[in-house]
C-alpha cells in the first residue's frame, strides 16, 4: 500500500507540532519544515504526495512554495493554511493550482476531510493515467486503437499489422510460435 506522505511547512512551532502529532495519529507520514526554503529543499530531494503550507512566512511564502512545488511535480498536491486569508488570496492560490485554501484556526476534522478528498482525487487520477497507458486491443478481432493526437478513446481502430507498420515502420510476417505450431500440427493430423 502506498504511504500517504505529507510535507508540513509551518513556521509557528506550536501549530507545526500539534498538526504533526495529529496527522501522524491518523496514519500519515509527516515530514516537517520550518520555512519555505527548507520545504523546497526537501521537495527537491524527496517526492511527497501533499504539501500543507502556511501562507504567510518570512522568506518564501506559501504562494512561492505553491508555484515551486508545481514546477517540481505538478502531481504534488498543495493545501494552503493561513490565519490572514482573504478572498483574493484564496482565488490566487486556487488559480495557481492549490488543492485547497483553509483558514486558521482550522477544525481538524474538516482539515482531514479536505486531505482525504485530495487523496481520493489523486488515486482516481493515477488510475486514469494508468489506463491511458494501456494499449487498447479488441478482444475479438485484435484491432488496436491508435489515440495518437486524439482525445483518449477517440482514436482510429487499425489492424495489428497496420498499427505496427504505422508506429514502427515494420511489416509482419505470419508464422507460429512453438506451442501454436504443435497445436496446428495436431489439428491437421486430427488428434
Amino acid at each position: 500500500m502506498h504511504s500517504k506522505s505529507i510535507l508540513l511547512i509551518e513556521d509557528e512551532e506550536i501549530i507545526r507540532n500539534v498538526l504533526c502529532r495529529d496527522l501522524k495519529e491518523e496514519g500519515y507520514t509527516i515530514t516537517l519544515a520550518t520555512s519555505g526554503e527548507e520545504g523546497l529543499a526537501l521537495l527537491h530531494s524527496s517526492p511527497f504526495d501533499l504539501v500543507l503550507t502556511d501562507l504567510s512566512m518570512s522568506g518564501l511564502d506559501g504562494i512561492q512554495v505553491l508555484k515551486e512545488t508545481k514546477k517540481i511535480d505538478p502531481m504534488t498536491g498543495v493545501i494552503i493554511l493561513t490565519g490572514h486569508g482573504d478572498m483574493a488570496s484564496a482565488i490566487d492560490c486556487l488559480r495557481l493550482g492549490a488543492d485547497n485554501f483553509i483558514l486558521k484556526p482550522y477544525d481538524f476534522e474538516e482539515l482531514l476531510i479536505h486531505i482525504e478528498r485530495f487523496y481520493q482525487k489523486q488515486t482516481a487520477f493515477r488510475k486514469v493515467k494508468l489506463y491511458e497507458n494501456i494499449l487498447p486491443v479488441c478482444m475479438y478481432c485484435k484491432s488496436i486503437r491508435d489515440d495518437s493526437g486524439k482525445s483518449h478513446g477517440k482514436g482510429k481502430w487499425l489492424s495489428m499489422e497496420d498499427y505496427i507498420h504505422h508506429k514502427a515502420g515494420a511489416d509482419i510476417s505470419h508464422t507460429f510460435c512453438p506451442g501454436c505450431q504443435n497445436m496446428a500440427e495436431k489439428d491437421m493430423l486430427g488428434e
